[in-house]
């Protein structure tokens, strides 16, 4: 399949994605290609990116002065100590502001890469090679940083846009489908806020993306990407319409924060069941109608995408669980702000409610 070309105009950034296949061998030539110039580059490389990769993204770049860090990507590791450790090892090659930095990785990669690239010297040249999926579809576009604390997830960070994002559909091939199923949980977020036909899209070929068949997976990390593309475009600092981006988030966010980031469940399948626990919300404040509901349920089921929250999570936890919702960085009362849904393609944004009624409403649907 040929590359695909999106390209993104922001207020203060315009930039290509790059969809395609065995895109990495070529990594140098696309960089001269969209007039991204630079001496030096800073490599920061999820360790689990197979060497091989690695390898030929170096060879590619035989015209450039290459330094690599090699970088443990997990929720615990996405804070501050690792930010300054990395900072140090730039200022002592020291780079310039007309250098740059390639991210390598996942989600977690991408989002501290950014934030350094942001604040190196007020701001590097930006590259995103996202390898995993889930950064495919989401994190890589639209310039969200941030690290964790222990306060939650991502509340410190800013919005610093890419120069390029390269998605190479050939790294999906290293990943269990366990990590194809966390990239398509944003996949099918994206439908449901936007799109009944990319819906219908995916309830008729989920099957063949999962097994990343041509040309399926390449046209849904495209209309994924396109979808992310017009919201980022319209809203670039999440001021209003960029929020109904975060459809099902606060509820996830929440799920993994109580669960202190553990891989017995990572982002996209708590997405998942925060977007099945907003579908919920919806239909019980007569938002969502029965038929719209049972559709988009039946999906989940029939995909087999995480839907019990109480597999994950019992009441006992409910307490954490609130406390992180009530922390959350969208909200701007002292009430918790959400993202729900009318019918697939009619999201509503800034609703807000009260801890006690989400309370009320979770330690229900815990105990189903």
């Amino acid at each position: 399949m040929k590359q695909i070309k999106l390209t993104v105009k922001t207020k203060t950034q315009k930039y290509p994605i790059i969809i395609g296949h065995n895109l990495h061998k070529n990594l140098g030539n696309i960089i001269k290609k969209n007039s991204i110039k630079f001496k030096k580059c800073f490599l920061i490389v999820d360790k689990k990116v197979p060497g091989k990769f690695i390898f030929n993204i170096k060879k590619s770049l035989k015209q450039k002065e290459v330094y690599m860090y090699s970088f443990h990507a997990s929720e615990k590791n996405k804070n501050f100590n690792n930010i300054n450790k990395i900072l140090e090892i730039i200022l002592s090659k020291n780079f310039s502001r007309e250098d740059c930095i390639i991210s390598i990785g996942g989600g977690i990669t991408g989002d501290t890469s950014s934030l350094i690239a942001n604040l190196y010297k007020r701001g590097l040249k930006l590259i995103n090679l996202p390898t995993t999926l889930l950064a495919q579809v989401d994190s890589s576009i639209g310039g969200k940083t941030g690290v964790n604390s222990k306060y939650g997830k991502n509340l410190i960070g800013s919005f610093y846009q890419p120069n390029l994002v390269v998605a190479d559909t050939i790294f999906l091939k290293t990943l269990p489908k366990r990590e194809i199923i966390c990239g398509y949980g944003e996949i099918f977020k994206h439908s449901l806020i936007d799109s009944k036909s990319f819906f219908n899209f995916l309830n008729k070929n989920y099957k063949k993306i999962f097994n990343l068949s041509s040309p399926y997976i390449e046209k849904a990390i495209y209309e994924s990407c396109k979808i992310k593309r017009s919201v980022v475009e319209k809203d670039e600092k999440e001021k209003g319409l960029r929020k109904i981006l975060n459809f099902g988030h606060t509820f996830a966010h929440a799920y993994e924060a109580s669960q202190k980031y553990s891989k017995k469940l990572n982002h996209g399948e708590a997405v998942v069941l925060g977007i099945k626990t907003a579908l919920n919300f919806s239909l019980e404040n007569s938002l969502l109608k029965k038929n719209e509901y049972k559709l988009i349920v039946n999906h989940i089921n029939n995909a087999e995408l995480p839907s019990s929250l109480n597999e994950f999570l019992k009441i006992k936890d409910l307490k954490k669980i609130l406390s992180f919702m009530v922390r959350d960085k969208k909200n701007n009362s002292s009430k918790i702000s959400l993202v729900l849904l009318r019918k697939i393609g009619s999201p509503v944004f800034n609703r807000e409610y009260t801890k006690n009624k989400i309370k009320v409403f979770l330690k229900n649907y815990l105990a189903n």
